[in-house]
């Protein structure tokens, strides 16, 4: 993830967009909104679409010329504009590791997150994979030279230990059968990772269900998705799905709210916790 201030960030384009939202509802021009930050249009228009970092002060005057009198909206803003800050000065672990990728941004706010939700379709999230099963992966990928294949291993492994520590990210998965039942690596790679789920799936702060095969059609069952909340009260969330060569930000709020009602159908759909991890014990025993 870049650090130079003058970039567009996913966090600054959510921020941005909200912005724009409340402009437009209150029927206000971008010059209009320049005038309350002795600023010019041209400003207004970076900050709505993300491209300079937001200061407190030019929130709150904006928040009071469009009408916005709740508090909790204008700190939920605040908190969005402040964990932006942070992410654009962060030096990360992932920077140094070329094997990321695209997945750069996507891993900074990851651990800055206080909550993941995640809905996966054929796959084990990155989170909960054991080594055996990322080094699988890599296989299949046609990352043949061993190199690239331990760096995936470690990245990975470096991720999870936001699982851990004195504030460990709460983490809530739901997987579709079928990710139970794939073999990535055979029968024994994929029962270790079986084994590995029920016993991760005890900690209290990581929740696992399983949508089973005979719940027949349901909604989300075209793309994987996870929806990252952040660690200030209030702070806005944002939905994020991978692609063939791409990614894709939910960054407006009708967005990220159909990936909230999507995530909450396939969680209501799904086994208990209770139930899933004994459905999963059941595959693991019997593979």
């Amino acid at each position: 993830m870049p650090t130079d201030n003058r970039v567009s960030t996913v966090l600054a384009r959510r921020l941005g967009g909200e912005l724009l939202r409340l402009r437009d509802a209150a029927g206000l021009t971008q010059p209009q909104a320049a005038q309350v930050l002795s600023a010019t249009a041209a400003k207004i228009a970076k900050m709505e679409r993300g491209w300079v970092p937001f200061r407190d002060p030019d929130i709150v005057a904006l928040c009071k010329l469009y009408g916005v009198t709740d508090e909790a909206d204008v700190d939920s803003l605040l908190s969005l504009a402040k964990l932006d800050r942070e992410r654009r000065k962060a030096k990360g672990w992932w920077q140094q590791m070329p094997i990321v990728g695209g997945l750069g941004e996507y891993i900074a706010m990851e651990e800055v997150a206080t909550r993941i939700r995640t809905w996966q379709l054929a796959l084990v999230p990155g989170l909960l994979q054991t080594p055996e099963y990322i080094r699988a992966l890599g296989v299949t990928s046609n990352w043949t030279h061993p190199d690239e294949i331990e760096a995936l291993v470690s990245s990975r492994i470096k991720r999870q230990a936001r699982l851990s520590g004195d504030r460990p990210l709460e983490f809530h998965a739901v997987l579709w059968e079928a990710a139970l039942r794939q073999q990535v690596g055979g029968p024994d790679v994929m029962r270790a990772q079986l084994d590995h789920l029920v016993e991760v799936a005890r900690l209290p702060h990581v929740h696992v269900q399983v949508l089973p095969f005979r719940t027949g059609t349901y909604h989300g069952a075209n793309g994987s998705f996870n929806i990252v909340s952040f660690s200030e009260p209030g702070a806005l969330e944002v939905g994020y799905a991978e692609a063939i060569g791409s990614t894709l930000w939910a960054e407006g709020a009708e967005a990220n709210a159909a990936y909230t009602r999507a995530f909450a159908q396939v969680s209501r759909l799904s086994l208990a916790p209770h139930d899933s991890v004994n459905l999963i014990d059941a595959i693991s025993k019997g593979m």
